[in-house]
């Protein structure tokens, strides 16, 4: 390279102006991976088959970043939806089945995820700037994990860092889709195999790290580094909204899915307004992002109860909408392999320092809760003590008494500029281990 500066291919099908989870992690670190010695570039789709856009995301970014679009063969959004309306539906029609058998099949065959055909046309988009002008390193993040297919091509011009921001093995069959069969039979064997191509390993949490060594014993544990998401500081006004006065608000933001389904969250807003109706009514519940179809049963019946699906806000909007609540929930059900995850908007909202409400079994989340000292925790279906706990917090509203929070301790190094400084020193140890 011409200049003293190490350059950097960051590979995300999400990334800007794709919205919703996980898009975050790159874009942040093109942000500020200048900030650590290194100029990033950007391999992202040309035409995602998404359910979210959102052009703040896009503001955020240096003006300067190339960022290389690729066209994908996958069909539009639309499409998707078609198929998982028909697998949500307890009465399908003779239509329905005849898209579900369809949808299965292609389940069967797109493996990792329907994003492999967006294959042919990131491996001619690396293949050309791996000729033309090869970075020192390409670091690729997945889900989707079919992207990790680009990581022996990469390798034979540039180090290559696999980034796990979820688990492989449980992302599958943890949204709209289920394990298929060529799943079971190369799935394990696959992913080995990309990992070999790996000069270093991301993960966002310690436990998937665990998980990972444990099930690849090959890997070299110092290859291996676990790297949290975060909060960016500049995506704060100075002046945040504050709550109501007259109703108490509670928010969730993220995706409604199977990991985070609030049944157990429902059922204790109903039970609280069979008990205590006029505590209850002082209530206001906002779910503010996505729920997929699987999901949106759970919330027949909510609204008379004062629970409100709002739907996908812009980022900004989000931080605002999280400042102007009394209570912020996070929430993971009691699913196996959530005990290795917590969601990306935990962060933010320890940030942002209104008092929090994590629903979610032992694990990763709830240490992360009790460590930083961000709030309360409950089992998520334990349904007696979420409704006491909020019959508590209204109580106090209600009489005027104000809750004393403690801000959470220790959450500067989940700073994106901190995480960025870790993720250059692993983008550098992987050159090293490459020219080695």
């Amino acid at each position: 390279m011409s200049d003293a500066r190490q350059h950097a291919l960051l590979v995300a099908y999400a990334f800007p102006p794709v919205g919703g989870a996980g898009v975050q992690r790159m874009s942040k670190l093109a942000k500020y991976l200048p900030l650590h010695g290194f100029t990033p570039r950007v391999l992202t789709v040309a035409n995602p088959s998404v359910p979210l856009t959102d052009e703040s995301l896009v503001r955020d970014l240096p003006a300067d970043l190339d960022v290389i679009r690729a066209r994908s063969l996958e069909p539009g959004y639309a499409a998707k939806k078609v198929a998982w309306e028909a697998a949500a539906d307890a009465r399908p029609s003779r239509k329905q089945r005849l898209v579900r058998f369809a949808s299965g099949l292609v389940r069967q065959l797109a493996y990792p995820d329907i994003q492999l055909l967006w294959q042919p046309g990131a491996q001619l988009a690396l293949a050309r700037t791996l000729l033309t002008n090869p970075p020192d390193v390409v670091l690729i993040s997945g889900p989707p994990f079919s992207q990790f297919l680009l990581a022996p091509l990469a390798r034979t011009r540039a180090a290559v860092v696999l980034d796990y921001r979820d688990e492989w093995s449980l992302i599958r069959g943890a949204y709209e889709m289920t394990r298929s069969t060529v799943a079971r039979v190369i799935g394990d064997p696959l992913e080995a195999l990309l990992l070999r191509s790996a000069h270093m390993v991301t993960t966002a949490t310690e436990e998937f790290r665990e998980s990972l060594l444990a099930r690849f014993s090959f890997l070299d544990p110092s290859s291996v580094v676990a790297i949290p998401n975060g909060y960016d500081p500049e995506d704060f006004p100075a002046e945040l909204p504050s709550p109501p006065k007259d109703r108490f608000v509670v928010s969730h933001v993220g995706t409604v899915f199977k990991l985070t389904s609030p049944t157990g969250l429902l059922g204790a807003i109903r039970r609280l307004h069979q008990t205590e109706p006029e505590l209850a009514r002082l209530m206001d519940v906002k779910f503010i992002g996505r729920t997929v179809e699987l999901e949106a049963a759970a919330f027949e019946g909510m609204d008379a109860l004062g629970v409100q699906r709002i739907g996908y806000m812009d980022h900004d909007e989000a931080v605002r909408a999280l400042a102007a609540s009394h209570l912020v929930l996070c929430i993971l059900d009691d699913t196996p392999g959530v005990e290795r995850i917590y969601p990306a908007k935990i962060f933010e909202a320890m940030y942002i320092g209104r008092p929090s409400l994590t629903l979610a079994p032992e694990g990763a989340l709830t240490r992360l809760v009790l460590r930083h000292q961000i709030g309360d925790r409950l089992p998520p279906r334990d349904e007696e003590a979420i409704c006491a706990l909020l019959a508590g917090k209204l109580r106090a509203f209600r009489d005027g008494r104000a809750e004393q929070v403690s801000p959470p301790v220790g959450i500067e190094q989940f700073d994106r500029r901190v995480i960025a400084g870790e993720f250059a020193n692993v983008l550098r140890a992987a050159i090293r281990r490459a020219r080695g």
